[in-house]
């Protein structure tokens, strides 16, 4: 591993997040919490505290925000960019899949504002940051499950059952991913999308199947090296599949894949910023 890095990584107060603060933290770097209840968040950043190494110590703390609130969202970007001078890694790892609450207090499914929105809000607001780093990295968590956008759903006007919104919202988040690694390869940021492995042992996994293939861990180890492994250190643009090629499901890792088609069709990914831009401006 490389020199302390400054991180950042959403949806950390339980499963992979947690996990991969846990480890990153222990590895010596400082490491940014984030979740959307302050005494929950208090609680895992004492606990990260406790096992981080070196000067890291001193710099693990987080930040407060409801991903279902774009305002919130924004908040949060300010309050991060007051805060740090650099950021090296963001891990935009926040997701909703089950939720009693499916629509959002502006009428939009609260999986594409959690998945897909939040996190190009986020990033787009904290990238004077982010170029502050030598070879910054963002990591962005998709999912196996993806399927073609329904632009109805998207603006609020369709709904979805959980697993539809769910699997499009994760391939919107795919497709900026690859977007967004064109728009900032010349300020030296490198942007990977990753399937963590399916059905890992998560609260999340366990509230939307009841079942799981594989430990937590596998998810927050391949979090954890696409963050600082000098391996991934000139990998940007890519979709990196951590579900085994040969139908078993385990914790050996998995590799660089293709994404799914629409991911690399330009004028699927231009109907995406279009609306995505359409849906931001009714909602500021």
């Amino acid at each position: 591993m490389s020199k302390t890095k400054t991180i950042l990584i959403t949806g950390s107060t339980d499963g992979i997040g947690k996990l991969a603060a846990l480890k990153l933290a222990e590895a010596g770097h400082q490491v940014y919490l984030h979740g959307r209840d302050a005494d929950k968040l208090a609680s895992v950043i004492a606990e990260v505290q406790a096992g981080a190494t070196g000067d890291a110590v001193d710099h693990i703390d987080g930040f407060v925000a409801d991903f279902s609130d774009l305002t919130d969202v924004l908040k949060m970007a300010t309050d991060v960019n007051e805060k740090l001078p650099k950021l090296d890694v963001l891990i935009n790892n926040a997701g909703i899949y089950t939720t009693a609450s499916a629509i959002t207090k502006d009428g939009l499914d609260v999986r594409f504002v959690v998945n897909y929105l939040a996190p190009y809000e986020l990033t787009n607001a904290l990238l004077p940051l982010l170029k502050q780093s030598n070879k910054a990295r963002i990591v962005n968590l998709s999912s196996a499950a993806q399927a073609p956008i329904s632009y109805k759903a998207f603006v609020g006007q369709e709904r979805l059952d959980d697993k539809a919104a769910y699997a499009q919202s994760k391939l919107a988040l795919t497709m900026w991913s690859m977007d967004l690694a064109d728009r900032v390869a010349s300020d030296g940021i490198n942007v990977i999308a990753v399937n963590p492995g399916s059905l890992l042992n998560t609260k999340m996994v366990d509230e939307a199947y009841g079942h799981h293939w594989s430990s937590a861990d596998k998810g927050a180890n391949i979090l954890t090296a696409l963050a600082v492994s000098d391996e991934f250190a000139d990998d940007t643009g890519k979709y990196f599949d951590n579900d085994i090629k040969d139908g078993t499901h385990g914790d050996a890792r998995g590799e660089f894949g293709q994404p799914h088609a629409d991911a690399l069709d330009k004028e699927a990914i231009s109907e995406l910023e279009s609306q995505t831009q359409q849906v931001l401006q009714s909602l500021y």
